[in-house]
Parts: structure tokens; C-alpha cells; sequence
């Protein structure tokens, strides 16, 4: 099968191509991979030509022509190499008779551990630490972080993602509060958390993690409203997506003095600065360079999935998917 790989980074193509060399369940014959540097959308989407399916990573823009090309083009499948499915117009790729697929599970002991590293970074002030020291500045003013034991964390969205963090966050003696629409009374009571409300874990936590879907429901859930409800001090972290928080309410909440911090792996409009390298040019986005003149805000380039086992799984569950699909097996697709 021929399959156009979209947005390529240096990082992931070692694992595509280990994945694709050796035998796996369902073929022992590897696909043929174009790489592509350019991001999928209604402008790239001819270079799909000759191709039986594309890859697509999380800053595509695979909307309703998009999809209408691909599929003129002959494509057939949509592997997207990432569980959110928030880039993609799924109802339209439907209508065009284009197969999606993604990885619904690639580590998510990455994303959660992510978090809490960006957690005891920010509230530990580790980074601001770290650059002091090597400006040979061992001053301690204003390095003053708290203990996490005895503190309320609340989680907002209990997947797998979330699951994982809330174990480790009991594990740290801190009271966790869950919420989620599908959050399970029995994984609550056996980590000792509780279920609650949206208001109450605003009022009570002293840190907030996301780890919800983007999607109707959720775009801005975190919006001025929310954060004037939250209590004073508090820290953010968010390794979800990045609209799942309204930066401009971010950015009055912390000017405010309302909230303690944010750690952000992911920002509103990370597509065209995220996996760039803009050290020479500087960064054309007026809210994002605002938020980096914060010292209570600390930053990162949607890594927290970048580990060996996620790239590993990653590979390997989109190569399957392949498989499946070149072998007329039916394929798990998104919900519409």
C-alpha cells in the first residue's frame, strides 16, 4: 500500500521504518512511504496523488475539501497518527467514503508523566532555578514553591491519560477530585479519589490538569467565567488540547494575580509554531509571546507523548491499521 505521511518530523520516521521492515500479524510485505514535510489541508492535499492513503498528525487541517481532494485523488484511508480527532471532519471524509483511522492508545504513561513533570517543574520553579544556576546566580529569592501532600488536584477528564495521572497524584498524599461524565465509581474508590462537579473542582483544587477531548463541549472550557470561580493561587496544567483553554481569559486570569501558574504542552494556535524551529524569525503570535513573558508560566512544544514506547506504538498501530485495511478487515473508526 501506498501511503503519503504528512507533517514529517525527524523524530518518528526511524520507528515508521523499523515498523515497516519486519513481519507483523496481518502482512510481510512493507508499505511504500512518501515523506512529506508539508502539513495536510485543502492546499497540500495534491500531493496525495498516486497514494492509496495519507497520514495525518494533530496540526493538519483535514477538513470538508480536504477530504473532497483525497478522495478524487484515489485515496482511501485517513491514518491519523495521534487519538484526537478534532482536525479532522470526520462526517465529510464519511460522505467521501474515506476510512479514518487513529491510535487510540499509545502511552498514555507519556502524557500523564508529562504532566506531572510540567507540575513539580512549574510549582517547584525548576526551570527558573535551572537557568540561575547557570548564569552562576545560587540565589534562592523567589524559588518558593508548596508541598503537594495534603493539597486538592483536580482532574478534568478520567481516560486512560487521566487514570494514569490521578494514580500518580494519590500516590503524592494529595486529595484528587475526578471529573467526567464517564468517570467509573470503581476506579474512584480504588485510588481513594472522588467524583464531583465542574464548580467544586474549581473552588477546591489547588491544581487543575485537563485531560478531556477537544470538541463542542469542551472548546474554552476554561473560559473567564471559570477561571474567576477557581480558587486563588491555583496552578493549571494542560497536556489535552490546547483550546480546551480561552488564552485571552488565561492570560487576565494570571495578569489578575488570580491564578499561581500555568505549565502548557499545548496552546490554541500551536499550528505554525509548535515542532518549528523560529529561534531566527521570533514568534508572530501576539497571545503566545505575552504568556512567555510570564515567570509563572512554563511552556512545551506538545512533547508530552514523545517517548520511545509512544513512537514505538504509534508506528506500529497505524502500519496495522494499513494491514487491516489492504486485508478487507473491518477498522475500528472514530466516533462520528
Amino acid at each position: 500500500m501506498k501511503i503519503a505521511i504528512f507533517d514529517t518530523h525527524k523524530f518518528e520516521k526511524s520507528y515508521f521504518e523499523a515498523a515497516n521492515s519486519r513481519p507483523r500479524p496481518h502482512s510481510s510485505t512493507p508499505h511504500q512511504i512518501t515523506w512529506l514535510d508539508a502539513r495536510l489541508n485543502s492546499q497540500s492535499a495534491r500531493l496525495a496523488a498516486g497514494h492509496d492513503a495519507v497520514g495525518s498528525f494533530v496540526n493538519d487541517r483535514v477538513d470538508a475539501d480536504t477530504c473532497a481532494q483525497l478522495a478524487a485523488l484515489g485515496v482511501r484511508l485517513i491514518a491519523l497518527r495521534c487519538a484526537g480527532t478534532n482536525h479532522v471532519d470526520l462526517k465529510a471524509a464519511a460522505e467521501h467514503k474515506l476510512q479514518v483511522v487513529r491510535v487510540p492508545e499509545y502511552s498514555p504513561h507519556a502524557v500523564a508523566e508529562h504532566a506531572v513533570a510540567l507540575l513539580l517543574t512549574l510549582n517547584r520553579k525548576i526551570h527558573r532555578a535551572h537557568n540561575r544556576v547557570r548564569e552562576m546566580n545560587f540565589s534562592l529569592d523567589g524559588l518558593v514553591g508548596f508541598d503537594l501532600y495534603r493539597k486538592t488536584v483536580g482532574v478534568i477528564g478520567v481516560g486512560r491519560i487521566g487514570q494514569v495521572f490521578a494514580k500518580i497524584m494519590s500516590g503524592f498524599g494529595t486529595e484528587v477530585l475526578l471529573h467526567d461524565p464517564q468517570a467509573s465509581p470503581d476506579f474512584a474508590q480504588q485510588i481513594g479519589a472522588r467524583i464531583t462537579s465542574l464548580d467544586e473542582i474549581l473552588k477546591l483544587s489547588d491544581v487543575i490538569s485537563l485531560h478531556c477531548p477537544l470538541n463542542d463541549q469542551t472548546r474554552h472550557l476554561l473560559d473567564t467565567s471559570r477561571f474567576s470561580k477557581m480558587k486563588p493561587g491555583a496552578l493549571i496544567i494542560n497536556t489535552g488540547r490546547g483550546a480546551l483553554i480561552e488564552t485571552r481569559a488565561l492570560i487576565q486570569a494570571l495578569k489578575s494575580g488570580r491564578l499561581g501558574g500555568a505549565a502548557l504542552d499545548v496552546y490554541e494556535e500551536e499550528a505554525g509554531v509548535f515542532f518549528e524551529d523560529l529561534s531566527e524569525t521570533g514568534v508572530n503570535d501576539d497571545q503566545l509571546a505575552r504568556l512567555l513573558t510570564f515567570p509563572n508560566v512554563l511552556i512545551t512544544s506538545h512533547q508530552a507523548f514523545l517517548t520511545h514506547e509512544a513512537l514505538t506504538a504509534i508506528a506500529q498501530t497505524t502500519l496495522q491499521s494499513l494491514d487491516e485495511f489492504v486485508g478487507g478487515r473491518k477498522l475500528s473508526s472514530p466516533a462520528l
